[in-house]
């Protein structure tokens, strides 16, 4: 009877053995080599251990790395706080001084009227001129007393601290859309029924992502609900006129989330009104609106083509002419001049952001500033990435990155402030009627995902690009 033969290849040696398999990469070795496998395996793993001891090391490093920048921020802590606590010495010490002197003076005056007073007593000699000069003295030096207390403090506008800031190598993700748009309102011709528009201009996307829209060739603001296949009649649709109740040309809308009301740019009617439940108040007369805005305070924000100025507004406070926040020095391309302001937005900070369109610019201005600077375009009506061509809607990201619809050329550019050109997100492909193509871009927004929408002026519809996660 024959011995059964149970030896097989090593993968090592390529021998016929007794190997064993290695369940790891599923080839066999003889003894032998199956021990030299496993010592190769365990260099390996020496490998992988050493490597994760590096990172480890490298994590700690980091940590200490970090906790080197918090004692610097400490440090800088405490020196300023040493050098506030300084001046605010030095200007008690002034403040001090400068009382003492006064009251001082005014004690020395007030005890030589005291001996004059007592000699004409005294003397019992005095008629109505010691009287009355008397009374006046004592009227002056009252006077000095009161004033002695009317020091105030000037805040100089320049800090006397060095401020920190923290620079970071790690880029931002900036970011990007899908090319083909999603039609989410209108896009059914130009008409006036609620599946249509003629014509949009301004819009506005609450929290729910409903998109309110100034259909401006229809005289009506119009609300789409998300997903919905028509809108529905909030605003106008009375016909063109100037009753309380119609609207004409209405350019740009926005919602009031306080108490849900509609703002609304009626320009052909030169007004801002409100509508709420059906019942209107005319908020601003004789102003020729084409934007709207709201910050974070509630105040109200209006361009004015005509006066070529953006003003600002208290809420509940339009029986004034407002408080000038951009503009109002003539029509031209100063930087404390408009041509034509149209949309605007507000950041955080009160800044403000205007499309000025017939200077083919983007404006900034700070709160409180005399001039604004340009944030986009600024370098002539054109084509090139350094430039526009009529900019209509504005909107500044988290980030600080300013979106333009570029309407004459048919896109929306993304411009980092500071930066001598932006760069093109959507559109830029022709004005016919295809998703990835915008005609007359008007107005533009995000909703809270980061959707873009677009609002497609001479297509008649509301697009959105979708953003890539």
């Amino acid at each position: 009877m024959a011995m059964a033969n149970n030896k097989t290849q090593c993968s090592k040696c390529n021998k016929d053995k007794i190997t064993f398999s290695c369940e790891g990469c599923s080839k066999r070795f003889c003894f032998a080599h199956l021990t030299e496998h496993q010592q190769i395996l365990n260099e390996e793993l020496n490998h992988i251990i050493n490597d994760y001891d590096q990172f480890n090391q490298r994590i700690n490093e980091q940590n200490l790395q970090n906790d080197s920048l918090i004692k610097q921020i400490n440090q800088w802590e405490t020196n300023s706080i040493e050098t506030i606590q300084k001046k605010a010495q030095e200007y008690r010490e002034i403040v001090m001084k400068s009382s003492q002197t006064c009251i001082n003076d005014i004690e020395k005056k007030f005890n030589d009227l005291s001996e004059q007073i007592k000699e004409i007593h005294r003397e019992n000699e005095f008629n109505e001129i010691n009287l009355n000069y008397l009374t006046n003295e004592l009227i002056e030096i009252t006077q000095e007393l009161n004033n002695s207390s009317k020091i105030s403090i000037q805040q100089d506008s320049e800090s006397f601290i060095n401020e920190i800031s923290i620079v970071s190598s790690k880029k931002p993700k900036f970011n990007k859309w899908k090319q083909n748009a999603i039609t989410v309102a209108g896009g059914n011709g130009q008409a006036h029924k609620l599946n249509q528009f003629n014509c949009p201009e301004g819009i506005f996307i609450d929290k729910n992502k409903s998109v309110f829209i100034a259909d401006f060739g229809n005289d009506r603001i119009v609300e789409w609900e998300y997903n919905a296949k028509k809108g529905k009649l909030i605003a106008g649709g009375n016909g063109y006129g100037d009753r309380i109740d119609q609207l004409n040309s209405p350019t740009d809308v926005i919602v009031d989330e306080q108490d849900h009301s509609i703002i609304i740019a009626d320009y052909g009617n030169r007004r801002v009104i409100r509508w709420l439940n059906q019942k209107q108040q005319i908020l601003i007369k004789n102003i020729r609106c084409s934007g709207l805005a709201m910050d974070k305070s509630g105040f109200l924000y209006v361009s004015d083509t005509e006066k070529d100025e953006v003003r600002r507004w208290k809420m509940g406070e339009y029986n004034n002419e407002g408080i000038l926040v951009a503009g109002g020095n003539g029509k031209g391309n100063k930087l404390n001049q408009l041509n034509y302001p149209g949309i605007i937005f507000v950041d955080k900070d009160q800044s403000v952001y205007v499309s000025d369109r017939d200077n083919h610019r983007v404006m900034k201005w700070r709160k409180d500033a005399k001039e604004g600077t340009v944030v986009a375009g600024g370098n002539g009506q054109g084509s090139n990435l350094n430039q526009l061509s009529g900019p209509q809607g504005v909107v500044v990201d988290y980030l600080g990155e300013i979106y333009v619809a570029d309407c004459n050329n048919q896109r929306v550019m993304r411009w980092r402030e500071g930066k001598e050109k932006g760069e093109t997100v959507v559109g830029g492909n022709g004005d016919e009627n295809l998703f990835h193509q915008v005609s007359g871009a008007r107005d533009l927004s995000f909703d809270d995902e980061g959707n873009l929408y677009v609002v497609d002026y001479n297509n008649h519809r509301i697009q959105k690009f979708e953003v890539i996660l």
